[in-house]
């Protein structure tokens, strides 16, 4: 029986790995598969979504705008420097030990870039800030919405206009700081490029209910702590069957724990140093969108789609954004006086953008949809070369966004959109994931959605929840806290692998628990 469940996983990783055998391959750029570590300019130039949108109609124009943005492209943190190196110190015993036992034929299988490799932040006390080019994206990102929406941001600055919100985390601040950067420049009067100075609000991070809802939500903790462990065990036999290719394609005993540190070096080099010929290169294009499925399988189940917890958390940003936008049609209804708001603008991180994300039923079918809105689970993302819209790299890579545009429509065009004899404007929101225009499940695969139904369909099926009874209600365990959870069976994995629903999910909420 375990020959037959161990010939099954083989068969299954070998369909997978089924793909080009180089990254020398033209047509795979592995700086694409990074997963939430992806640049943003390499994650739009390598986006799938279809361009094509809805032509605004005639009469409408956008009254207010919302941006939820993760920070730019960062450095590796202090604690994973400290990882990188420990890892030079792990490959220069490898090597070391290879050369005392191999012959010269096998050595000469050994990159040479692996004798005496040493971490580029060797020595590096601090990390984890943003790097020149976060800073980039994040000034060019605030040029293109300005010129994107010119009737908004072509008034005079006012903090009370232009809402900025950051973390108190300094990539998040800093990121709000070049986005600024570009989207005021030539409005001011210091320095060459007339910039201006503008204000960024920041709350404790003890106390952001909208932007660090993650760090506050003591059941999100707990479900997190649990689950992390099993998560690790889904991904087991991917690592195991590359920690297997890899031993025999250089002759090097690598460990699970090598290949983890080597795949998190590539996606640093990758990104950060634009170095793709060194730990990028020991994988092959195969193993790598292996490699990509566990990390989008991670985000998928601590940060997504994977419980409801994960995103039902952020109920206050969601209820922060329709209330901005209700208050800019209040303004617009009673034609109050003075500069209304124009826009909210939000930096902040991987664990802010992608549960907004999936409160807004992004990267679902409209059946997914439904289900999310059931309470039922969604089957995990399918294991490569299998298409899945559930890719970190387009989700939430470094700078990734959502923008949700509110747009108002004058009575005698809005009738052509929607079949209503009222004369009066009415109020359409448009969401762009990554600056372009998304359909939104909710709204009948619509990517310019009436507000009302905006609310309704999307928005209010939330709302039977709050962020107190998502976050302090203790969830139910899968068995008393008294006992150790058991370990995920060969089998259990097996079928994790292969997407299949469980009948009574690990760590399933009780529904009127959340």
């Amino acid at each position: 029986m375990a020959f037959s469940l161990r010939l099954l996983l083989a068969l299954l990783l070998s369909c997978s790995l089924l793909l080009p055998t180089s990254l020398a391959d033209e047509t795979f750029d592995v700086r694409r598969h990074l997963s939430t570590v992806t640049r943003y300019e390499i994650a739009r130039e390598a986006s799938d979504v279809d361009v094509s949108s809805s032509a605004i109609p005639d009469g409408c124009e956008p009254v207010h705008l919302n941006l939820v943005a993760r920070h730019g492209t960062r450095s590796p943190t202090k604690k994973r420097i400290k990882e990188l190196d420990g890892l030079a110190i792990r490959l220069e015993a490898l090597v070391t030990d290879a050369k005392q036992i191999l012959e010269e034929d096998a050595l000469q299988k050994i990159p040479t870039w692996l004798w005496g490799w040493q971490s580029p932040w060797k020595g590096r006390g601090k990390g984890g800030e943003l790097i020149s080019k976060g800073e980039v994206e994040l000034y060019q990102l605030g040029v293109r919405i300005r010129d994107r929406f010119p009737t908004l941001f072509g008034e005079e600055y006012h903090p009370d206009t232009y809402h900025i919100r950051a973390t108190q985390v300094p990539r998040a601040s800093a990121s709000a700081v070049a986005f600024g950067m570009g989207m005021f420049s030539g409005k001011g009067s210091l320095g060459p490029g007339q910039h201006r100075a503008f204000s960024i609000v920041s709350e404790s991070r003890a106390s952001d209910l909208h932007l660090r809802f993650y760090d506050t939500c003591e059941t999100y903790k707990k479900y997190r702590k649990n689950k992390e462990p099993e998560v690790e065990m889904m991904k087991e036999p991917v690592i195991d069957q590359i920690v297997s290719s890899l031993i025999s394609r250089y002759q090097l005993n690598f460990t699970n724990q090598d290949v983890k540190s080597l795949w998190f070096l590539c996606k640093q080099e990758a990104s950060v140093l634009d170095i793709t010929n060194q730990a990028c290169s020991l994988f092959n294009p195969s193993e790598v969108s292996l490699l990509e499925w566990t990390d989008d399988l991670e985000v998928f189940m601590l940060k997504g789609y994977g419980e409801s917890v994960n995103y039902r958390m952020g109920l206050p940003l969601l209820q922060d954004v329709v209330q901005s936008m209700e208050k800019t049609i209040n303004s617009e209804e009673e034609m109050a006086s003075g500069s209304p708001e124009k826009a909210r603008l939000r930096f902040a991180h991987a664990e802010t953008v992608v549960p907004f994300t999936c409160l807004l039923g992004l990267f679902l079918e409209e059946s997914e949809f439904k289900q999310i809105q059931r309470e039922q689970p969604l089957s995990l993302p399918p294991l490569p070369p299998s298409i899945r819209n559930w890719k970190g790299s387009m989700i939430a890579p470094f700078a990734g966004n959502n923008m949700l545009a509110l747009y108002k429509c004058s009575g005698n065009n809005s009738k052509n959109i929607v079949s209503s004899g009222d004369q009066r404007a009415e109020y359409f929101v448009r969401v762009f994931h990554n600056e372009i225009a998304v359909p939104l499940p909710g709204c009948g695969q619509k990517d310019f959605c009436q507000f009302k139904d905006f609310k309704e369909k999307i928005v209010n099926p939330h709302l039977v929840h709050d962020f107190n009874s998502v976050c302090t209600i203790k969830m139910k365990l899968p068995e008393s806290e008294s006992e150790p959870q058991k370990p995920c069976s060969f089998m259990c994995k097996l079928s994790n692998l292969l997407g299949r629903k469980t009948t009574k999910p690990v760590n399933e909420y009780q529904k009127n628990e959340l």
